[in-house]
């Protein structure tokens, strides 16, 4: 699986994952919502585990822009709002900054 998937799929994973607490919380709907959200995290969690990188920290790092891109689309998709300018922008500094940690020329 490449690294792009596994990035993807964690985003939505994690982002179902809260939402589902998100529901529960704020929404007032049934705690049942927190059984696919505890499900849905632990299967983001695994996803970063494959991410083919020697350190944790850096994985983590560079899926972050990621999440944020995704997020901003599940507020356009999910929420019916769609991102500003600024949101945009802030998504593509974080792509960048995600491109960099996850090719540049790291150290061992």
């Amino acid at each position: 699986m490449t690294t792009a998937i596994i990035y993807i799929t964690a985003a939505i994973a994690e982002i179902a994952g809260c939402f589902a607490f998100w529901a529960w919380l704020r929404l007032d709907r049934s705690p049942l919502w927190l059984v696919p959200g505890c499900l849905s995290l632990a299967l983001f969690a695994w996803l970063l585990t494959l991410v083919d990188t020697s350190h944790a920290g850096r994985a983590y790092a560079a899926y972050g822009g990621i999440y944020i891109t995704s997020a901003l689309l599940w507020l356009w998709m999910a929420e019916d709002v769609r991102p500003d300018r600024w949101d945009l922008g802030g998504a593509t500094l974080c792509l960048i900054g995600a491109a960099v940690i996850l090719l540049g020329p790291h150290r061992t």
